[in-house]
């Protein structure tokens, strides 16, 4: 996690209580970074500030995301490899108990990374992951989600996207933008983090969903050689590619250990 500060924003920017870093628990570490690096394009490089292996994924210069391998207590509650988000909070141990106040959980306790800063694992009143951190380090700009091998877009997947809005829009400021009528699939909600014109989408999830869960779209040039990508390295397409609205391109997959993301390509 060297370079994580580099995507967050002192508390009066716009990384105040919005997501900033993203982390792969997985069970085969070095065939989920092959696979990531032939996907997205990510260059890896390991930290060595902590006694337990991490990887970094870089896009040019700048740190996306990190990698360690599943923990054995997290193995053995039945924890899947998946992808989780870390919301930036000026105070991870005020933010912690509120989100408990407020009917969610905490999996961890506020605790150190010695040079990285103070974070804590919790879930949302319907149960969906997160994590929070009070980072260290100088700011320095964020980078637009357009950007390739960053994130373009956050979706919750909910019991009830309405509360979980509520709760969100409560314990971090974040604003209602528009609602869209999916059909079938239900309303879409449209919700802002950064005091633009939207960076995150919720919905309720299918029935075939398990639980509660973000899903976090990692931004490419092209969603057509992407998606061949994926198969070609071992990953399963479980939706789309598809034209979403404002003419942008999606698919939804899971990696080969079977951590659910999904990727955009802006329209051309």
């Amino acid at each position: 996690m060297p370079n994580m500060r580099s995507e967050t924003h002192s508390e009066d920017n716009i990384m105040a209580s919005r997501f900033f870093w993203y982390e792969l628990m997985t069970t085969d570490v070095v065939a989920a970074e092959n696979f990531y690096k032939a996907v997205v394009g990510w260059t890896s490089e390991p930290f060595g500030g902590s006694d337990m292996p991490y990887t970094i994924f870089n896009a040019g210069e700048q740190s996306v995301a990190g990698m360690m391998l599943l923990p054995e207590e997290a193995a053995e509650m039945g924890t899947p490899p998946c992808w989780l988000g870390y919301i930036h909070a000026a105070d991870t141990d005020a933010a912690t108990r509120n989100v408990e106040k407020a009917g969610g959980s905490v999996h961890r306790q506020p605790s150190d990374i010695p040079g990285v800063g103070r974070f804590s694992v919790v879930a949302d009143p319907q149960g969906a992951v997160f994590m929070l951190m009070t980072p260290m380090g100088p700011d320095s700009p964020p980078v637009p989600g357009t950007t390739p091998g960053h994130v373009g877009w956050h979706e919750l997947y909910a019991a009830d996207y309405g509360a979980a809005f509520d709760f969100y829009a409560r314990e971090f400021g974040w604003t209602r933008v528009r609602e869209v009528d999916m059909g079938e699939a239900g309303n879409y909600l449209v919700v802002d983090t950064a005091g633009a014109d939207g960076d995150v989408g919720m919905m309720n999830k299918p029935p075939q969903m398990p639980s509660p869960f973000w899903q976090f779209y990692f931004t490419v040039p092209d969603i057509s050689s992407v998606t061949k990508r994926i198969t070609e390295n071992g990953g399963t397409i479980t939706f789309g590619p598809m034209e979403v609205p404002g003419g942008s391109w999606v698919v939804n997959a899971q990696d080969p250990q079977g951590a659910h993301f999904a990727l955009v390509a802006a329209k051309k």
